[in-house]
């Protein structure tokens, strides 16, 4: 293994970036090439058949010109509709994100637990499967929130998200039969993790987990023999749609992330 070979992050936004974070703790010299698909944003509103098509090929043609050691679907709705897809068009490690319904049933003392994604997440087969099989005895309630997606992006963007906005996003999960019931919400989308502060704000008391810092420790494993750069390089992002502006960039940069490209 060639000790610069990168981790490929891919999204369809900057949601990425919550996975690229504790990753970037555990390997903190691995090279970074991160993957925005903001010509396709926002997946929660596409069909399922654009999706499934859409991301082998682009993430065939990064693999192709960086070569990558292994590749993180850094987003719950490809990796839903997506993942076995990839699998089978690559050739290398493919890790997904699903979303945190095991360790939220672990957590919940009231058995009434909260799934917040996208639209398309919340309503796949994987998602019934995962509350069958770890959280049998809990009332699982979803609710798939576009706004809380484009509230994520407009922050890193450098818009002024309040907590207002983030709560009336969220709110209809809460008031629903047994909504008032919820101590822990699954962050179904990686852009969620970004509204943390505004979340826990806008909810007080309500438990928030995500898959980030798992997928970061599966990565690690996945990975732990092989040699790694003595020191950090800056990571790449490359963006399928329109270039970032100033605000992103700095963003972008305080993840490491310090050359953009088009793809």
């Amino acid at each position: 293994m060639n000790p610069d070979a990168p981790l490929l992050f891919f999204d369809s936004g900057v949601g990425g970036l919550s996975v690229l974070q504790p990753t970037r703790e555990l390997l903190p010299t691995a090279s970074i090439i991160y993957v925005a698909d903001n010509a396709g944003f926002p997946y929660g509103e596409r069909s399922e058949a654009d999706i499934a098509a859409r991301i082998p090929a682009l993430l065939g043609r990064v693999v192709e010109r960086f070569r990558p050691r292994l590749a993180v679907i850094a987003c719950n709705t490809a990796s839903t509709i997506a993942l076995d897809t990839v699998r089978s068009a690559l050739e290398l490690p493919v890790v997904g994100t699903v979303p945190a319904i095991k360790p939220a049933s672990e957590m919940s003392k009231t058995r009434v637990i909260g799934v917040l994604g996208t639209q398309a997440t919340v309503r796949q087969p994987y998602v019934d499967d995962l509350a069958a099989r770890f959280a049998a005895d809990c009332t699982v309630i979803r609710h798939g929130s576009p706004e809380l997606v484009e509230l994520a992006e407009a922050k890193l963007a450098g818009a002024e998200v309040g907590v207002d906005s983030v709560h009336e996003a969220a709110r209809p999960m809460f008031e629903g039969e047994r909504g008032s019931e919820i101590d822990v919400a699954v962050l179904a989308c990686t852009h969620f993790r970004l509204l943390d502060e505004e979340l826990r704000a806008a909810f007080p008391g309500v438990a928030l987990v995500d898959g980030g810092r798992g997928i970061a420790r599966r990565i690690a494993w996945l990975t732990r023999e092989q040699p790694w750069p003595a020191e950090p390089s800056p990571g790449i992002a490359l963006f399928s749609g329109s270039s970032p502006n100033r605000s992103l960039l700095s963003a972008l940069a305080r993840y490491g992330l310090e050359e953009v490209r088009g793809l």
